[in-house]
């Protein structure tokens, strides 16, 4: 596999996967957005669908979309050490680029949110996909863009993210057990359901970040873009959701290895 193979596929599949993952979003939370308050199924099934077309529009470099996923198929062998940062620094630039693309889509929605009064005026604190009690530094469109837990708790959050990212890269790894399945259109919608399951199960504590890269490049655009009224990007905890799905993907590969 080539290097324009890996940075064409992981970028460009990334981006779709933050389009659709981070529309979801927007669409459930913005004002005059005609999915407002669609709720948690409808976000999970989402980031489903998104991880979906990322993966398939992303085949010819394998289709990672995910830091976590490319340390997990490193340390068990798959994937060479010398490609690994070009594959997190592909998957983080299409995270950024998908992430920009969810503002110009709902560029008026976003505008119309952050000049309401109510939300200005923070009249309701709840408002949104990050629950700002919880997390006072997150601004009331963040959720959109990265995640944050319910309970603001580090080692909590923090396991929550390592368990939840070694269920998917342990199922990752263990489709290559049944031959062809890995490389095969199934695997990619199996791995795409399994990710529903995630956010329906495990989702609820922190948001089911599960990919670094799904959520500091989104987290930098909301730091970077020009968003009246958006208040903080809650840097205090953006280690949490990239560092739990590393370590979880490492306990995943160590277990297959082991195990399998």
């Amino acid at each position: 596999m080539s290097s324009s193979d890996i940075f064409t596929g992981e970028t460009i599949g990334t981006a779709v996967l933050i389009l659709l993952g981070g529309g979801v979003c927007a669409a459930v939370t913005l004002k005059r957005s005609k999915a407002q308050g669609a709720g948690w199924l409808a976000i999970t099934f989402g980031w489903g669908f998104a991880v979906l077309a990322g993966a398939y529009i992303g085949t010819k470099s394998g289709a990672h979309l995910n830091p976590a996923v490319t340390l997990g198929l490193a340390i068990d062998g798959a994937v060479k050490w010398s490609d690994v940062p070009l594959y997190i620094g592909s998957q983080l630039l299409g995270a950024m680029i998908g992430a920009t693309l969810v503002w110009l889509a709902y560029y008026g929605q976003f505008k119309a949110h952050l000049t309401d009064p109510e939300i200005v005026g923070s009249l309701n604190p709840h408002e949104g996909m990050v629950d700002q009690t919880a997390e006072p530094q997150a601004g009331p469109v963040l959720g959109i863009f990265s995640t944050g837990p319910e309970v603001r708790n580090a080692v909590q959050n923090l396991v929550t993210e390592i368990i939840a990212t070694a269920a998917l890269v342990l199922f990752i790894l263990t489709m290559g057990l049944t031959k062809g399945l890995a490389t095969s259109g199934t695997g990619t919608l199996m791995v795409a359901f399994v990710v529903v399951g995630i956010g329906l199960s495990l989702g609820g504590p922190t948001g089911y970040a599960i990919n670094p890269a799904r959520d500091l490049g989104p987290r930098i655009v909301h730091a970077l873009l020009p968003l009246p009224n958006k208040g903080g990007s809650d840097w205090s905890y953006a280690w949490v959701p990239v560092v739990g799905p590393l370590i979880g993907a490492a306990l995943a590969a160590g277990i297959h290895k082991l195990a399998f």
